[in-house]
């Protein structure tokens, strides 16, 4: 297995190790996952994200270029600030999701660690033009929940006025941070690029902070539940389309039918007219009755037990206290308002349509 700049650190301070992404990676820590999310929801939490994958693209049409395989809208990114985006097939599946930031003549780009290989080459093969530069000199660190803008600042005084998606650089002890004003928890905070010669120093100097500690890739997983976010692999991937994964706000009126450049993406013929023509299935969000959880594969059914979804992300919601699903459900279900429930060793357990995140997000916008 791999291990992070930080691996080191992480069994220094009780972590209990996992395989994850071809990385030796920390699942919790002595805390346990459940008192580790409850105190990103109320302080600050660490997390160590370094086995994701980071790369600078160069060249003179670099933006209209990446554009050109990305449904979103790069040319109009405003200098200093990031947008969410995917990779898409010709099919209108989605290869991977991602993070892109503008930086003027660069373009910074971070994506899933199970991903970063093949994004790589197909950055490679898709910008011939442009210089891809992959970094594997620098670590990456999460710093999330409400206390985070105040803490940080504390070692990065200027980052206080950054709001939700920016992206800017700053000096910390003669070193350059690379510093996103955003997370995958829903809280306000910290995503930083720190080089991996001072990422254990940085590490522990927040760590010096009583407000912040450790975080394993337990509580990352329900953090990013209740903030209704994707995972790849799970709730995404090359059999469904941004449409049906309910991420039409991802792709920027300029991008859609009547845009002022519309289409020219892979799958934009299947994607686009998904606007206008309900798609079979939606990603949707469900309260599950009871205490015990549904899992990811978990069926989805009506009253007469006719299949009508799947699960594609459930567990325990430690902020409400109850379950909680992500799935895919046939829309003429959802249109219906039919009765659904979750089919658990064929049990039926009713389940409660709501709207996502299931824990309000505070993004700082200033």
């Amino acid at each position: 297995m791999k291990r992070t700049a930080l691996c080191d650190l992480h069994i220094a301070s009780g972590a209990r190790m996992v395989e994850f992404a071809g990385y030796e990676m920390p699942v919790q820590y002595p805390l346990g996952v459940m008192k580790e999310h409850l105190w990103t929801r109320e302080n600050v939490g660490l997390f160590d994200v370094s086995h994701m994958g980071q790369v600078i693209l160069r060249g003179k049409n670099v933006k209209s270029a990446l554009e050109s395989i990305l449904p979103v809208d790069v040319l109009s990114l405003a200098e200093g600030t990031q947008r969410y985006g995917m990779f898409t097939t010709k099919e209108g599946g989605i290869t991977d999701d991602l993070m892109f930031a503008n930086w003027g003549d660069e373009i910074f780009m971070v994506v899933n660690a199970g991903c970063k290989e093949q994004d790589f080459a197909y950055l490679k093969a898709s910008l011939v033009d442009c210089d891809v530069n992959v970094i594997e000199d620098r670590s990456l660190l999460a710093i999330q929940g409400p206390k985070a803008r105040e803490v940080f600042a504390r070692m990065v005084p200027d980052a206080v006025k950054m709001t939700f998606m920016q992206s800017l650089k700053f000096q910390w002890q003669g070193i350059e941070l690379w510093v996103s004003c955003s997370g995958y928890t829903g809280e306000d905070g910290y995503e930083v690029s720190v080089p991996n010669d001072h990422a254990e120093a940085f590490a522990n100097a927040l760590l010096a902070f009583d407000e912040v500690e450790w975080i394993g890739l337990g509580a990352r997983d329900s953090l990013r539940l209740e903030a209704g976010l994707c995972l790849y692999g799970h709730d995404i991937d090359t059999t469904t389309t941004p449409i049906e994964a309910s991420l039409n706000w991802a792709i920027q009126k300029v991008r859609r039918f009547d845009g002022e450049r519309a289409g020219g993406f892979p799958g934009a013929d299947i994607i686009l007219p998904q606007f206008v023509n309900k798609s079979a299935r939606k990603r949707v969000g469900f309260l599950v009755e009871g205490r015990a959880p549904v899992r990811e594969g978990a069926e989805v059914v009506d009253a007469t037990g006719q299949v009508k979804g799947v699960v594609t992300s459930g567990g325990f919601s430690p902020t409400l206290s109850q379950p909680i699903v992500m799935a895919y459900v046939s829309t003429s279900a959802l249109d219906a308002g039919e009765s659904l429930f979750a089919n658990v060793r064929g049990k039926s357990i009713p389940l409660t349509l709501t709207t996502m995140p299931f824990v309000a997000s505070r993004y700082y916008r200033g």
